[in-house]
């Protein structure tokens, strides 16, 4: 029943930055843990950063130091700092539940670091 929106990507030089935003519906957000994920046509889709309920954050090794998640229960947001990105960094992001059954996948935002 929960949903996820995704917004703030958009088109940024190598070494920019960008933050991206995931609004969820529900009353329950706050027990939620909640993952970025990206993919590029082509590869598998990744986990790239995950925050639990307690705001407690893991990160993949080819975003730890740049990256950082965040949430605001408040305003039912996660959110992705994105530092020093890298061309290889290109792909749509989605943000979803880390559980085994996930809600539905939304379009996600598209992030496209280039020169």
């Amino acid at each position: 029943q929960v949903q996820f929106v995704e917004s703030g990507g958009g088109l940024v030089q190598p070494g920019g930055s960008l933050r991206l935003s995931c609004a969820a519906s529900g009353s329950a957000f706050r027990a939620y843990y909640v993952g970025w994920y990206r993919q590029t046509p082509g590869k598998e889709r990744e986990l790239v950063a995950a925050v639990t309920s307690g705001g407690i954050t893991s990160y993949a090794d080819s975003v730890k130091g740049r990256f950082t998640i965040s949430r605001d229960n408040v305003k039912n947001t996660v959110y992705l700092q994105m530092n020093k990105l890298k061309p290889e960094d290109t792909a749509v992001y989605y943000c979803n539940l880390r559980a085994a059954i996930q809600a539905s996948w939304g379009q996600g935002t598209q992030v496209t670091v280039s020169s």
